[in-house]
């Protein structure tokens, strides 16, 4: 871009600095860091601190222990106000709404999760990404982590490096070394260039439940085989990342094979 006549390369530098900052705390209130099922209200009073000085505000709880507690409220210390403002939900599903990406933290690979991703560049993935729309990060409970089932809710597995030997780490510090490397990757990627927008969270449930019921209705598959079948269906779309568009056309095809099958029935 170049300087207008009469514009310093100083004044420049502070229109572009200053740019920077509204883009990079933009693309940061974009971010939401979910719990999921939390045991002990200090944990998630710790997290809303990690958050706050990293930039991050909105938290989200999912059932676990309750969020105006005051063991929450010490540890959360000058980050009350992340915690007053935190929201409780009562699944994940509802805590997911309107997440155009979602990336879930695991303590170990899993063969069948969500494809993985190192922390640092699943950092840089979801500072870009938050540019156009809001992204979600999951943590586990803290004796056991998330399930595959809800592994299967994220586009990608994230996981941080630790000591083999002890790889064991506290919910807070998880959450204050994710927001870490959110927040330093920021400036970095607030000038990113726009991308397709992806299809949101919900917009995708709507379609695991319209897959599922077409499985279950032309007979592809046994009831007890439906859940793994769903596993590895979830990861097939959730790395694809269709478009909404792509998956309004994936949808009218399940639709015309509802139908299909309908009048295939009423036919006998």
């Amino acid at each position: 871009m170049a300087i207008e006549a009469g514009v310093s390369w100083r004044e420049d530098s502070n229109w572009r600095r200053q740019l920077l900052e509204e883009r990079s705390a933009a693309n940061l209130a974009a971010v939401r860091v979910v719990l999921v099922e939390p045991t002990h209200p200090g944990n998630v009073g710790s997290s809303a601190r990690a958050m706050k000085t990293m930039g991050l505000g909105d938290l989200r709880v999912v059932g676990g222990c309750g969020i105006d507690d005051e063991a929450a409220r010490a540890n959360a210390a000058n980050a009350r106000d992340v915690l007053a403002s935190a929201r409780h939900h009562a699944s994940l599903t509802d805590a997911l709404a309107g997440a155009g990406l979602v990336m879930g933290l695991t303590a170990r690979s899993r063969r069948r999760s969500a494809p993985p991703m190192a922390v640092r560049e699943a950092a840089g993935v979801v500072t870009a990404e938050a540019a156009r729309h809001p992204v979600a990060l999951v943590f586990g409970r803290e004796h056991a982590g998330l399930t595959n089932d809800e592994l299967g809710h994220c586009h990608h597995a994230v996981h941080i490096p630790a000591n083999p030997d002890y790889p064991a780490m506290n919910l807070a510090a998880a959450v204050q070394i994710v927001c870490y490397e959110v927040f330093a990757s920021v400036g970095a990627s607030a000038e990113a260039g726009a991308a397709a927008e992806t299809a949101g969270a919900e917009h995708l449930e709507g379609f695991y439940r319209h897959l599922a019921e077409v499985v279950e209705q032309v007979g592809y598959e046994s009831a007890p085989g439906m859940p793994r079948l769903m596993r590895r269906l979830r990861r097939l779309f959730n790395r694809a990342r269709p478009e909404p568009a792509e998956l309004n056309i994936l949808r009218g095809i399940l639709v015309a094979v509802q139908r299909h099958t309908k009048d295939a029935d009423e036919s006998l």
